[in-house]
């Protein structure tokens, strides 16, 4: 942009890594509303503070209460919401830190932004598969019913559309086992990418 001049910081990457003793990483998850993501996050991030991690939860309806809040839901508003969140990740994996995101994210061509934005090597893609049959029976905002009732519009699943993931790094299926099990799975994937030592070999 004219008359914006970025400067670089004087500590480099390597040594924030160092510091924080991990390896900067986002995870993300998208899926449908009421699919488990928010439930999964939180349990995760609380699982990886308390294991040492330095760690930052972002959610679809807190940033929607602050950073996104003059944004609406038309196709080009979540991908602006995206962005922001994208770019606010950047900043916090720039830092050192470890973040997870849990956002429906319907949009592949936003999740890749998203990706492209933070790294690829920074970007870890989480599925949280479940219909949409069971995601309506459990409907613990009340959300579905009032998308069905057209009180909410451009309402994903219903009246706007949903893109899965093609190739995404894991896949969990919330409506085949429990939360308990699906956590579980999470965990044993994402931690070992987290290791600061254990990349560090691996790149030997």
């Amino acid at each position: 942009m004219k008359n914006i001049y970025p400067f670089k910081s004087k500590v480099c990457p390597e040594q924030r890594r160092q510091l924080m003793q991990q390896e900067p990483q986002l995870v993300w998850l998208t899926g449908l509303s009421g699919s488990g993501k928010s439930t999964l996050a939180l349990r995760l991030e609380h699982h990886l503070f308390h294991r040492g991690y330095k760690v930052y939860l972002l959610d679809g309806d807190n940033i929607r209460n602050g950073l996104c809040r003059d944004l609406g839901f038309s196709e080009q508003d979540r991908k602006e919401n995206i962005r922001r969140v994208a770019e606010v990740s950047r900043l916090l994996l720039d830092a050192g830190m470890v973040v997870i995101c849990a956002f429906i994210s319907p949009y592949a061509e936003e999740r890749e932004l998203a990706r492209q934005i933070v790294g690829p090597d920074r970007f870890t893609e989480v599925y949280i598969s479940c219909p949409l049959q069971v995601c309506e029976q459990r409907d613990t905002k009340g959300l579905y019913a009032k998308a069905r009732a057209g009180l909410i519009a451009n309402f994903t699943g219903i009246s706007a559309p949903y893109e899965e993931p093609p190739q995404p790094d894991m896949t969990i299926r919330t409506d085949k086992e429990s939360i308990e099990n699906s956590l579980d799975k999470l965990i044993t994937f994402v931690e070992p990418h987290l290791r600061l030592q254990q990349r560090m070999k691996a790149a030997m």
